[in-house]
């Protein structure tokens, strides 16, 4: 009777290792997917910080109308 329960339990933890790896993989995943996006769009020249430009990582380097408004808009109020 003892190796049955050993064996069961030997089976959920195994399925336990098995859905915790699967779901660290697919969050591991998702991110790298969000990550190779984010660094897409910013080479093809689109707006990766939905029009929030002074929060945006590329600000300093970008060449869009909005991030070219919004550093004039920063230098006559500096000046």
């Amino acid at each position: 009777m003892k190796k049955s329960s050993e064996n069961m339990s030997s089976r959920r933890e195994l399925m336990a290792k098995v859905l915790r790896g699967g779901v660290v993989g697919l969050i591991g995943a998702g991110g790298g997917a969000a990550v190779a996006k984010r660094r897409r769009l910013a080479g093809q020249g689109k707006c990766i910080s939905k029009g929030v430009c002074r929060g945006c990582g590329v600000f300093e380097e970008c060449g869009l109308p909005a991030a070219l408004s919004a550093k004039e808009f920063l230098r006559r109020q500096d000046g």
